[in-house]
Formats: structure tokens, sequence, C-alpha cells
């Protein structure tokens, strides 16, 4: 099954809920270029408020973890992305899974707060999943996604 997986994993305190650390929170991206690299292929950036949001990266196959299933059926990739266990809120409806014909994409965003990280204080996370359905250009999750699933919820 070839998928080219990006996940941009996005976290902070609540220093960061206001003021200049949420402008600086909100300026970082939610997709990046692709390594020059064919499926499969899991592209992993995270950015944290300790870092100052700077992006760190790595690369990983097979393209599969955890928080995401893939089928392939009748020629299409079935995406269905798994909400944390750990992250509040519960989603209790949640969207279906997604098919993709060869060479589609997807962007699906989902947000999280942890609690009883770091000693006890609240920890927020926004993930981003752009997936593709086969080997696509480098720069394809840079432009406007076809499918756009927002799970993002109010964390306060």
């Amino acid at each position: 099954m070839d998928a080219v997986v990006q996940w941009v994993r996005t976290s902070w305190t609540r220093r960061s809920r206001g003021g200049a650390g949420a402008t600086r929170r909100n300026a970082v991206p939610v997709s990046f270029a692709l390594p020059a690299r064919t499926a499969p292929l899991t592209q992993e950036i995270e950015m944290a408020e300790a870092d100052g949001f700077e992006p760190r990266e790595g690369l990983t196959r097979p393209p599969y973890r955890s928080e995401v299933r893939l089928r392939l059926e009748d020629g299409r990739l079935r995406v269905e992305l798994l909400a944390s266990a750990w992250g509040m809120p519960r989603r209790h409806r949640r969207p279906p899974a997604v098919r993709l014909a060869e060479g589609e994409w997807l962007r699906w965003q989902i947000n999280y707060r942890f609690t009883g990280m770091s000693g006890g204080a609240w920890l927020y996370r926004l993930d981003t999943l752009n997936l593709a359905h086969g080997a696509v250009p480098v720069d394809t999750f840079l432009g406007e996604p076809p499918r756009f699933i927002d799970e993002r919820a109010q964390i306060w």
C-alpha cells in the first residue's frame, strides 16, 4: 500500500494561549514540502513551545502509526484518523473514513488538551495529518487540500 503521510504536530502550554505566544503559535505552518523520496513514506514534524516552535523533522518507513488506520479497498485507500484516548475533549461523533483514489490527498486536523503533563499543567496539541495515496510531487501538501476534515474543538 503506497501512502505518503505527513504528520505536523504543534504543542504548547498556557503561556502560548494568548498574546505574543499565541501569535507565534498561530503562525506555524500546517504543511511542509516533502523530501524527495517515494511512497511509502512518513514525515513527522513537531513544533513545540519549548523549542520556540522551530520545526523538528523525522522520516520513517512504513507510513503507519497507531493514530491512523489505512486499508486498500477496491483500489482506493481508506483513511480513518483515530483520536487519542488520552486527549480531551472526547469525540463521541466522529467523521467517517475517507476513501482516496491514486494521486488524491487530504488534510485532517484534530486538537487536544492533555492533563497531568509537566507537573499537572495542561498541554495543548494540534495534529495535522496530510496524507496522499501514492507518489505525489514534493510540493503537494503546500497547496489547498482537495479534502479537508476539521475536528478542531474548543479546548479551554
